[in-house]
């Protein structure tokens, strides 16, 4: 009879850690769709390895998709947000809509509808901003970051303003395309995203 009810009761404070953890949904592109690797690789992988780590009982989805624009992540959303119902929803997009020339003004609207609706489903949101490189002129590439930080600044939201920090342009820390990080970045993308991520867990 006692090691029933021990075994009922540690079944419960288990059920009560997992619902009280949650869930981190994350929607991007190709950065975090572990694009050129293994899944294994990738930084979201090594999210969930993190948070398993250090004894935290949060589920990591990864609704990324490679190729996704700010465009097609606000039409998947709200299907997303009914299915995993997470308790924090971190968007990667952007840098394709910068990559096609798409105006930084309709990006903007998007994830700024992509922040609201995270939020009305009871997320708490964290947004990884993207840089453009040069070689797409300083007007845009100025536009194109301005786009992020006002974003961040409007919707009070953690905000990372250069998810690559410190692997952009750095060649031993992308994949021979350049565009995509290699599996030496990946911790390195974790560390960045962690530094606001830590806080809203």
């Amino acid at each position: 009879m006692r090691r029933w009810l021990i075994g009922g009761v540690l079944a419960s404070l288990l059920w009560a850690q997992q619902a009280l953890a949650g869930t981190v949904l994350i929607v991007g592109d190709s950065i975090s769709a572990a694009f050129g690797l293994e899944t294994s690789q990738g930084w979201v992988h090594l999210l969930q390895n993190r948070l398993a780590e250090r004894g935290e009982g949060h589920q990591v989805v990864n609704a990324s998709v490679s190729g996704d624009t700010t465009a097609g992540g606000l039409a998947r959303l709200p299907a997303l947000l009914d299915e995993h119902r997470p308790n924090v929803v971190i968007l990667e997009l952007g840098g394709n809509d910068g990559l096609r020339g798409q105006q930084p003004a309709q990006m903007k609207q998007n994830l700024s509808a992509m922040i609201d609706q995270s939020r009305a489903a009871g997320a708490e949101v964290l947004l990884l901003g993207m840089r453009m490189p040069p070689n797409l002129g300083q007007r845009y590439t100025t536009a194109y970051a301005e786009a992020f930080d006002s974003l961040a600044e409007e919707k009070k939201v953690a905000y990372v303003p250069f998810f690559l920090e410190g692997i952009g342009g750095v060649t031993d820390m992308m994949q021979a395309d350049r565009v995509h990080p290699a599996a030496q970045a990946q911790e390195r993308l974790l560390d960045n995203a962690w530094q606001k991520l830590e806080s809203l867990l």
